[in-house]
């Protein structure tokens, strides 16, 4: 009987021990099975855009050739205009519709303000504290307001037609006296030398010194340009980044960012000493905007600015040299161009600004060599920040995306016969390069899109009449060699074959 107590004390503690057992076992149940369901509800299968099958380690890199924007193009052909490939395990948006591109850079374009940074722009731009490629917020704002009110404005641009003409009538002289030769000039390395003068004396008020050093910014920003379309490991297999070590690709660049800053310091430099011992320099030159800017307390003054104007040189050099290939390669195109500048200059010894706004062809054969021929990349990379929804599919975050300009700007449903050269196409055609028209972008559009318009346009525009106006031109083989228009792919799309032609002046009587 005395064992009664005590058994019926240890089965009530078993009781209370059994019920909670059962309570922790029935929470923890519970708890995996709030884990499971959030684990099956996050992992819902995403609408992803249809992509090719691909390769392990690489991903898609093997259907990229030479130029992908063809290859990619070619893809999209199949897969449709929105296209997902996997450039090794970075997965890339390839768009290859004016729609979504729209979509894209208006009414998506916050989600997808950010720029793709590279190893490449983050060696020569500063660690990406450039316009160009700084991430989208407030230091990307005030940057862009002071590039689009203070230094790349419309009037400001106008301001700069004296150094333009003085600069372009200079060059001029230089080929009428080669012309006399008859030797061929190499228009690729003048427009060059041309683009540089310009942009230093906006820059900085005045010419560099020296042919030493044009040569030497001209190599400097050339090769700036390379080194962001040539490939980087780190770039696509971040785990193999100590290859770019091997392959000399990290001392290219550093050779390249060492030489940008060196020049940069010099020039500044130089224009310091040049204030202290002359007149005051043109006040509206950039440097000086950027120094009163830097006193006015509304940002410090650094080289990126210089940086990003050193490589527009590539760009608007390079327009000129596919406008005038383009005009060489359709006689009727060029004949036409000729009359209407020869009309409207006449018997003047000079062409300015009035006669440019009457020059509405040569807008149209501008117009129409940005469209086969934009400055921007043909391929305008962009970076999303966060997840979207884009034609009905699902992009998650930190998704490479990549517009694909040269599809879009030669798609048959969008252009009528767009592999040819029509600049009557544009001939009383409200389309426009300024960002608004999504079939026709060779400049970007939306946040991203590129500030320095007016100053590229006006700049080709100038300098093309008056080749047109002063010269004929003639292939250096006679009017039935072939002329080479394959382009290389980078930062920039340059002519392969540099543009040698010869000129033949036109009214020598005029020159005197």
């Amino acid at each position: 009987m005395a064992l009664t107590p005590l058994l019926q004390q240890w089965c009530q503690e078993l009781n209370e021990t059994i019920s909670i057992s059962s309570f922790l076992f029935s929470s923890l149940l519970l708890i995996l099975l709030l884990i499971a369901l959030n684990f099956f509800k996050g992992s819902k299968k995403l609408n992803l855009p249809p992509s090719p099958p691909r390769l392990p380690i690489i991903g898609h890199m093997h259907l990229l050739g030479t130029l992908p924007y063809k290859s990619l193009h070619a893809l999209s052909q199949t897969y449709g205009s929105l296209l997902l490939v996997y450039l090794g395990r970075a997965p890339t948006l390839v768009v290859a519709s004016a729609e979504m591109a729209k979509e894209i850079m208006k009414t998506q374009d916050v989600t997808f303000a950010n720029r793709l940074q590279t190893r490449a722009s983050k060696s020569i731009m500063y660690g990406c504290r450039d316009l160009a490629f700084s991430p989208h917020g407030e230091y990307w704002r005030q940057m862009r307001k002071i590039c689009v009110t203070q230094l790349l404005s419309l009037n400001r641009v106008h301001s700069f037609h004296s150094i333009r003409e003085e600069e372009v009538m200079g060059w001029i002289e230089k080929i009428r006296c080669a012309s006399l030769d008859s030797a061929p000039i190499n228009l690729g390395h003048l427009f060059v030398h041309l683009s540089s003068n310009i942009i230093s004396r906006c820059t900085l008020g005045r010419k560099y010194e020296g042919q030493a050093n044009i040569k030497r910014f001209g190599e400097l920003a050339r090769s700036a340009v390379n080194q962001f379309g040539e490939f980087c490991f780190r770039d696509i297999f971040p785990s193999l980044g100590w290859m770019d070590v091997l392959t000399g690709f990290v001392k290219r660049l550093k050779d390249t960012s060492e030489g940008l800053d060196a020049f940069l310091d010099e020039i500044i430099e130089a224009h310091r000493s040049y204030k202290e011992n002359y007149d005051q320099p043109n006040k509206n030159c950039f440097i000086e905007i950027l120094h009163r800017l830097q006193n006015e307390g509304m940002m410090g003054m650094d080289y990126w600015f210089l940086s990003l104007l050193c490589l527009r040189t590539d760009s608007i050099s390079s327009i000129m040299e596919w406008a005038m290939a383009e005009l060489m390669k359709n006689p009727t195109t060029m004949q036409k161009a000729q009359e209407e500048v020869r009309t409207v200059v006449g018997m003047k010894s000079r062409i300015d600004q009035d006669d440019m706004d009457q020059m509405d062809y040569l807008k149209c054969v501008v117009k129409e060599t940005l469209r086969l021929h934009p400055p921007a990349p043909f391929l305008i990379p962009r970076e999303l920040t966060t997840n979207a929804k884009l034609g009905g599919y699902d992009i998650p975050p930190r998704t490479r995306v990549l517009i694909n300009a040269w599809a879009i700007q030669r798609d048959p449903d969008l252009w009528d016969r767009p592999e040819e050269f029509l600049p009557d196409r544009f001939a009383n055609h409200p389309v426009d390069f300024k960002g608004q028209d999504f079939q026709f972008i060779p400049f970007g559009a939306g946040r991203r899109g590129c500030p320095g318009i007016s100053l590229s346009v006006i700049e080709v525009e100038y300098v093309l009449a008056n080749l047109l106006f002063w010269f004929d031109w003639k292939l250096p083989g006679g009017v039935g060699k072939n002329l080479d228009m394959s382009d290389t792919f980078g930062l920039v799309v340059r002519k392969k074959v540099v543009l040698e032609l010869v000129p033949v002046v036109h009214s020598p009587e005029s020159l005197k």
